[in-house]
């Protein structure tokens, strides 16, 4: 650990105060001491108060991301090992650990890593300098705290190729940390069984955020016509099958992701039911407009239109119009799976969107539920950046 002293400006660090973990360059007042990039340093408010132990980035506009609050808990093997415990004691607590989230970054206090258990194999995606140094050893206790459960790690991908990374000033990763394995892994996941690919999949292959409310839709779609949109692996359409739909259509850009979601209804014996399309939904859903067809269920489930503050214009632009047509889509009595997985698409604004789509088209929505992440993605309230996930669920009727 550096004996570098980051000072913040006075008056700066609210975010901090109330229990965030980010200190950003314009908060800074000065830097004393040496140190390298990814070092673990102090940071004082203006007067000396002591505020906590951080790595630092001077690269990244998030100059500091705070590890620990109290100066008797330096950043160490100790402090590591109960950061994983905890998060691992949680996940056995609110969910099942066949295959979850197990470490969510800031959520878990530990900034800027994010690592997926899918069941004997854990994928790793890195996002910060700091957090990178501390990697390897991260891994090491978690695999030492599983098999203390009776869970032998069969083997770990690394999917630290985000951009992000290169902000950080890092190189983008993708590969095996130890030794190499089938990466095509088996789950199941709410009596659901899929083939996720770590290696060349979204993200770290499959989107376990969205668990629960897969459940949730299954329970509207028994003996109905179910239209799926951006269904990447099929996860929406297969929970909509499994549960007695009448017909699933799950529609996607990417060929890869309609290929592995015909192999998933397959492996689910579900393909006489769930039927799959490789087509931009923007350019679909007008199409099937035009040609008067409607579903019973119609689920939007879109990938983030924004990641940052400058394009939320446009993303409004891309949700309106996306709802808008799903909602022209639906049956009278019907309903709208919709939702957003991009952060700065506060849920104040996503409403809004909605709203607005609603009554462009002269129809009528009844919320039925608002749901947002699974459990094992903890929402830190101090930390919004761990707030993503907006999912309501509404039935759409016609004015009269």
């Amino acid at each position: 650990m550096a004996d570098a002293i980051v000072t913040l400006k006075k008056g700066e660090g609210r975010t901090l105060k109330a229990g965030g973990m980010w200190v950003y360059d314009n908060e800074i007042a000065s830097m004393e001491g040496d140190f390298e990039n990814g070092d673990i340093i102090s940071v004082q408010d203006f007067d000396g108060y002591f505020m906590g132990y951080g790595f630092i980035n001077t690269n990244s506009k998030i100059t500091v991301r705070l590890m620990s609050r109290r100066k008797e808990h330096p950043v160490n093997h100790e402090l590591l090992e109960t950061r994983i415990r905890n998060a691992w004691n949680y996940r056995k607590e609110v969910t099942d650990t066949g295959c979850c989230r197990l470490i969510f970054g800031e959520a878990d206090f530990l900034p800027g890593i994010v690592i997926d258990k899918f069941s004997d194999v854990l994928v790793v995606e890195s996002l910060a300098l700091g957090i990178d140094r501390l990697k390897m050893e991260i891994l090491e206790i978690l695999k030492e705290v599983l098999a203390e459960d009776g869970i032998n790690v069969r083997g770990i991908y690394e999917r630290s190729d985000s951009k992000v990374r290169t902000q950080e000033g890092m190189e983008r990763i993708k590969d095996f940390i130890g030794e190499p394995f089938d990466t095509k892994i088996e789950i199941q996941e709410n009596g659901v069984r899929y083939f996720v690919d770590v290696q060349d999949g979204q993200k770290t292959g499959f989107f376990l955020d969205q668990k629960y409310n897969r459940t949730a839709i299954g329970r509207l779609c028994k003996g109905k016509d179910v239209l799926d949109c951006f269904t990447h692996t099929g996860s929406f359409a297969l929970n909509a099958g499994k549960a007695g739909a009448a017909s699933v259509l799950g529609v996607d850009a990417s060929e890869l992701g309609v290929a592995q979601a015909e192999e998933n209804a397959r492996l689910n014996h579900l393909e006489d039911t769930v039927h799959f399309q490789c087509a931009d939904v923007f350019d679909l859903l007008p199409s099937l407009e035009a040609s008067g067809k409607q579903f019973d269920v119609v689920i939007l489930d879109p990938p983030a239109f924004t990641k940052s503050r400058n394009s939320i214009k446009n993303a409004v632009k891309g949700y309106r119009e996306i709802n808008l047509r799903g909602i022209r889509l639906v049956k009278n009595g019907g309903y709208l799976a919709t939702c957003s997985c991009s952060h700065f698409m506060d849920p104040q604004l996503f409403a809004k969107t909605i709203k607005e789509a609603a009554s462009s088209t002269h129809r009528r929505l009844r919320q039925v539920e608002f749901r947002t992440q699974a459990c094992d993605h903890p929402i830190l309230w101090a930390a919004d950046e761990s707030y993503y996930l907006k999912f309501y669920i509404f039935q759409v009727c016609d004015e009269l």
